[in-house]
This record gives structure tokens, sequence and C-alpha cells, in this order.
């Protein structure tokens, strides 16, 4: 650990003093003229009288020339609204736009459309996004770590789009409220992308280099003020919500009260670049359901947070920590409890420190006649200084308390787990290197040893070469109660990627790249002894329609440190600790061109499987969308496990197979730009369930929707009814 913190010091020492990538990109903004109607028609007097930004680069296929289909990007302000226009022109192409739907939070490589990325601090670590696509529907999201993009936040802005034979216009308006940003500071990071399927080209206003994505914040340029952005104003929202509803649990035959609820959100600007987000009974009903899949993991599975409370500066909190290492997870809280109420503050004290708080409360509910849940307080402290030029230096404490415990009533929780720990965050200034270093304890009762997690990630990606090291320790003890650790009591090493992409010379190639891989992945037990080693060679085909061919061969080992269930059914049928399982697998994975109408992503393994086993999974995913107003698509997959030998007693063993589907199709419909229609049925052979939701949301302000809400759970075989529930709910955003 003390070499690996030598080498990202060196790292981060060697760039600190280098100039940024894209300083000679200058746009300097100058004060509205007049008055700006966002309506896609640029006749106000105001766009005449700005600097434009233009000659775009490309980023996709090459990076090496200028985009053929040039954009024009204006911007200007007056005090409450920083404006955005654009003319993305068209050459030759007589085709119609490609856009999935008028759908929020879109896939951007998939559309034609335009972003721009904001960096209020320059720092060239946090930002901001905000774009739209040809049929003007929009996404806005945060950038953190220089290069990490979260779509599911959400916020208050406008636009419009006109769509012309040979171009076509965007216009926005962001508010300044919307914006986290110093009054003091007078030059911003800034980019502008623009993906344009039709003829396979992503560009950029600054030179991005292709190997690295067009957002990321070390290659911004410059957005200089004239004096300084406005001053910010009282920045007061207030989210209020109604609901009313039924949900009824079939199985347990309870009448089921009408829901008549209410509660709300507020934001509070502390400062111009520190936010306070309270919450009061919350709801989340509206939030998307999270994509079933066939789960053979000996370890629980990871899904994002969505919940619209916990986004904003989430980075602060959920990415500490590596990918399997997380020691704070928004998702612990509130999982099968109410939240009663919490608050986070969260942001910038100055340019280089960033700080975020949270403490949130949560009710309890009785889970057999005598035990119970209690009531629990969740604290989470993170203080974040920026070193160098991109990188960071920070700590965080947590603390998960029970109140009013009993050992008897509470059976099966903890009076307390806390957590402290810090971490080095390396980002070098032109983004090859990249790479954490982290250390945790955690402190629970009756634990006094064995109770640290460590780890490390070094990360290089140029033109050619991607390789990425890592490095775990977790102690058998290590307790994150708010957390993402799935295995405790390892060290592990692996080379987790090392690839090398050629780029064919011929402008005329298909092929955008290609690639060998490999990696290598040890663990050990804390007795030193082996436990898994698993050992992949690949290669990628890239092509220029951005569809994507992969093939690989993986060898695996394992010795089990606990019984496991090969099948993942709950069964019996388990494999004993300390039996060694050696087997290989042939993979392959296909991605389609997504500016197709018709799309494909096919998947599959063939080969040996735990218990001398073999196993075939296929997996596919097709889509058709009526563009823009209905997007159609399906998920498949099939999974057949065979000649899986269980040791029973008295030396036989239990041949054991078994084969499940999980068939996942999903309807989306977009009426307009603000309403939308959307059913997703989920049939999980595996886990013996059909899910069905169904959801309509009408945005009749910005921000600001009306849901319904609807969901069913049936065993598949019998259709019984599990458990169904009907939401209306409203949501207003009030600015104050």
């Amino acid at each position: 650990m003390k070499k690996l913190l030598l080498l990202f010091f060196i790292l981060s020492v060697h760039t600190a003093q280098s100039q940024k990538v894209n300083e000679s990109y200058q746009f300097h903004i100058k004060s509205s003229t007049s008055k700006i109607n966002i309506d896609g028609i640029l006749d106000e007097e105001a766009w005449k009288n700005t600097d434009i930004a233009k000659d775009f680069w490309l980023k996709f296929p090459t990076d090496t020339a200028r985009a053929i289909n040039q954009t024009e990007v204006r911007l200007t302000y007056d005090e409450n609204f920083l404006y955005v226009s654009a003319i993305c022109f068209k050459v030759n192409d007589g085709n119609t736009a490609t856009v999935e739907s008028m759908k929020r939070d879109f896939s951007f490589g998939a559309n034609e459309a335009f972003q721009i990325i904001i960096e209020p601090f320059n720092d060239l670590t946090n930002g901001f996004v905000f774009g739209v696509n040809a049929a003007g529907a929009q996404l806005e999201g945060l950038i953190s770590e220089g290069q990490v993009q979260n779509l599911n936040w959400d916020n208050k802005w406008v636009s419009q789009t006109k769509y012309l034979a040979d171009r076509w216009i965007i216009e926005m308006a962001i508010p300044f409220k919307t914006l986290r940003y110093k009054k003091d500071i007078s030059t911003w990071g800034l980019n502008f992308i623009r993906s344009y399927p039709n003829q396979k080209e992503v560009s950029n206003w600054t030179k991005v280099p292709r190997q690295y994505a067009g957002f990321s914040l070390a290659f911004t340029g410059i957005l200089s003020w004239e004096t300084f952005p406005p001053s910010p104003k009282a920045n007061i929202s207030i989210i209020p919500y109604v609901l009313g509803g039924i949900n009824k649990d079939f199985q347990s035959n309870i009448n089921a009260p009408f829901r008549k609820d209410i509660g709300g959100d507020a934001k509070i600007a502390l400062s111009s670049a520190l936010n306070l987000d309270l919450t009061v009974n919350p709801d989340f009903s509206q939030v998307d359901v999270d994509r079933q899949v066939t789960n053979l993991s000996r370890f629980e599975l990871f899904f994002p947070e969505r919940r619209q409370f916990f986004l904003e500066n989430a980075d602060l909190f959920n990415n500490f920590g590596l990918d399997n290492l997380r020691p704070f997870f928004s998702r612990r809280i509130g999982l099968g409890v109410p939240i009663t109420y919490g608050a986070r503050m969260s942001g910038k004290l100055n340019s280089n420190l960033r700080i975020g708080a949270m403490n949130i409360q949560t009710g309890s509910i009785d889970l057999t006649d005598s035990t119970r849940r209690p009531n629990q307080n969740f604290t989470a402290l993170v203080l974040q200084q920026k070193i160098f030029k991109r990188s960071s230096i920070g700590i965080m404490f947590l603390n998960k308390q029970s109140l009013n415990f009993s050992d008897k009533t509470n059976f099966g929780f903890t009076d307390f787990n806390r957590n402290l720990g810090i971490e080095y965050n390396l980002a070098s200034a032109n983004n090859e290197w990249t790479g954490k270093a982290m250390i945790m304890k955690s402190f629970s009762p009756k634990i006094t040893k064995e109770d640290f997690m460590q780890g490390y990630n070094l990360q290089y990606a140029s033109l050619h070469w991607v390789a990425n090291v890592q490095h775990e320790n977790v102690g058998i003890n290590y307790t994150p109660e708010i957390g993402y650790v799935p295995r405790r009591g390892y060290y592990r090493i692996a080379v987790d990627e090392l690839s090398y992409l050629h780029y064919p010379k011929k402008a005329s190639s298909k092929v955008f790249f290609k690639a060998p891989t490999t990696y290598a992945d040890y663990y050990w037990n804390t007795n030193g002894e082996l436990t898994d080693a698993s050992h992949l060679i690949g290669y990628i085909s890239a092509f220029k329609s951005q569809s994507r061919l992969v093939l690989y061969f993986q060898s695996n080992y394992y010795k089990l440190q606990y019984d496991f269930d090969p099948t993942n059914e709950a069964t019996n049928d388990v494999l004993k600790v300390g039996s060694e399982h050696r087997y290989k697998t042939f993979n392959f994975e296909y991605v389609s061109s997504p500016r197709k109408k018709y799309t494909t992503n096919l998947s599959g393994s063939y080969g040996g499987y735990f218990g001398d086993g073999k196993l075939i999974s296929l997996s596919t995913t097709i889509g058709y969308r009526f563009q823009p107003y209905v997007n159609i698509s399906a998920n498949i997959n099939y999974v057949n496990i065979s000649d899986v030998k269980i040791p029973t007693a008295g030396h036989t063993e239990k041949v054991v197979k078994t084969h499940f589907f999980l068939v996942s199709p999903k309807v989306d419909i977009t009426f307009t730009n603000k309403l939308f229609f959307t059913t997703f049925v989920q049939y999980n052979e595996q886990r013996q369930n059909i899910n069905i939701n169904s959801r309509l949301q009408w945005r009749y302000k910005p921000a600001s929707d009306i849901f319904l809400v609807y969901t069913d759970n049936y065993f598949p075989n019998s259709y019984e009814i599990k458990n169904r529930a009907v939401v209306l709910k409203m949501t207003y955003w009030l600015n104050l």
C-alpha cells in the first residue's frame, strides 16, 4: 500500500502543473441585449451579438479531422438564465432524424442529439450535462470524478427544438438556480457534444481523444465571463406531493386500507455552491423498477440508486471506495421500512473543498409477534479536498444507530455500526492515469480485530493501451451495514483488463478498432489458501456503425468458502464448503448499431459449471421503435444447468439439472415530450414471479408531474396474485 501511494503521488506531481489540455478553446460570454423567447427560432437580437463556438472536431470514428456536419453554438445570459442555442447542420442527408423517443434521459449515442457540458468550478472534476434530441426530449445529469455521468438527477429547465431539411435548431434556458457555482469564479469549464448516428459521427467543440468519453471534464475548454456570473439570489425550492392509492398483500389476506399520504422535499441553497436537501415522509413509488437478472452468482447483486433525494452530489457518498468495496450504499436506507425524515447538505465550501453530510431517520416495523425492526438513524459525513490538478483526498464517517435497542425484541439487528476511512483519488491532467487507494475500519459491538478493509485500483488508458490493476483486502469481521461489500475475509489481486487497441488506417474500413484483451483474477482467504482464479483471453471488434462483437474464452477455479446452491433456487441441493471446482467456458457478446430502428443485443456462454456440470446461457434484447412515439423491447434470457453432481450422505451423488427463463417485455409510448406511458413485465422463472409495472407520467409543468402507477406480482404457475398496488401521485416544484 505504501509503494502504491508513492506511485500515485509521483503521478499526481508529474501532472500537477500541467496546463489545462484545451485552454486555448475560449468562449467569451456577454449579457443578453434583448429578451429571449424559447421557441427554437433564433430571431432575437441577442443571438446576433454573441460569440460563436464552431469548427467542431470529430471524436468518432476518428479524432484527427473536423466534423463533416458542423455545429454552431451561441451562449448569452441575463440575471436569471443561462441561454444556449445551437444550429446543427446536415450535409447530404435526406433521412429523417434518428431518435428513440421523446422520453427524458434518452441514450445519447442512439439519438441525433446535442449536449452542453458545464463545469462551474473549472476543476476538471465535477460538472453538469444538459441535452436534447431532435424530437425535443431532454436529459440532464451530473458528472463526477471527471468522467462518471449520472443521468438519474432531475431538475428544472426548458428547451425547444425545430427540425428543418438541412439543419435542426436547439434553444435552451437553464436557470442559474439549477446550477451550483461560486460568484467569484469568472472562468468555467465548457464543452459541447453532438451525436449524429445517421452519418456515424460524434463531434466535440474541443478536441477529445477518441478513447475517452465526449463529456470527460479533462478536455473542456473555457467559458469566460465578461465580469462574473450573476450573483445568486435566494434559491429555495419546495417540492410537495400528495398521493392516494391501494396496496394489498393477497398472501396475508388483509384488507388494504386506502392510502392518503402527503409529504415532500425542499432544496435550500445555503450558498451558490452548497445545497441543503430536506425530506419529510418521502415516497418513491414512481421510481423505475429494477431490471431483474438471472442470478448464478454466489454473492449479492448491485442495483443503482434512482431516488431523487439521494442523487445530488451522490458521488461524494456512493463513489467512495471501489466498485465492490463501497462503505456507503444509499439503497440500504429505507429498505423495507419507511423513511420518516432526512437532511442532506452537499456541495463546495470553497474551490477545493467539498462536503457531504446526511442524517436520515427510519421507522420501525414488526417482523414477527416477538421480533421488531427498530427505529434506526443513519449519519454520513464526507470531506473531499482537491490536491494537485485533478486528484483529491477524502475522509468518510458513517454511523447506523438503532434507537431504544433491545436484544430481545430487536433480535437479528445490532445496536450500532460505524465506519471510518480515507481514500486518495488519482486523476492525471490528461486523463491517462486514474485510480484510487483507500482504507476503512468498521466499529461494531464486541468486534475488535480483523475489521479493516483496504484496496487500490490503478488504470491506464492511452490511444492504444488500456490496463487496469486492482488489489483488495477485506477482513473477516469488516462490517459495513450501510455499504455494499458482497464478500469478506479475502485478499484479491487482479489485472482486470489488459487490451491493445488497433485502429485501421484505411478511412473506408468499417472497423473502428480491434483489440486482443486478457485478464487474470485471484482470491485468497485469510489463511493464504487460493480460493478463486479466473483467466480470460478474448478479442474485441468495434465497428463504426457502433455495433460491437466480443469473443472470449475463460477458465475458472473455485474452492468454496461457504455452502453454495449452484442453481440459486433456494433448494437443499448445495455444494459443500471446501469443495473444489474447475471448468472452462466459451462466451460471446454482440451489440447491434443503435441507429437502426430494429436493434438486437445477443450474448451467450457454453461450457462447464460447478460440480462438474454443464452450462448453456443465452440472452438477447430485441427492440423496435416507431420513432419518436413508440419503443418496444424485450429481454429474453435462457439458462440450462445440467449434470451438476451434489455429494450426499453415504458417499453417493445426486445429479441436479434445471433450466429457467427470464422474459422482460417493455413498451414505452411518448405521446409528447411531456406525456409518457411505460409498461414493463418481468417473468422470472428462477424467482417464481411475474411482475407488472405500468406508469403514466404527465409533466404538466417543468419538474412537476402527475403519476398513475399500477404494480402486480403473481405466481407464474397458478397466476395467483401475491400483491397489487395502484397509486396516483402529484408533485409540484415551487421556486421561492
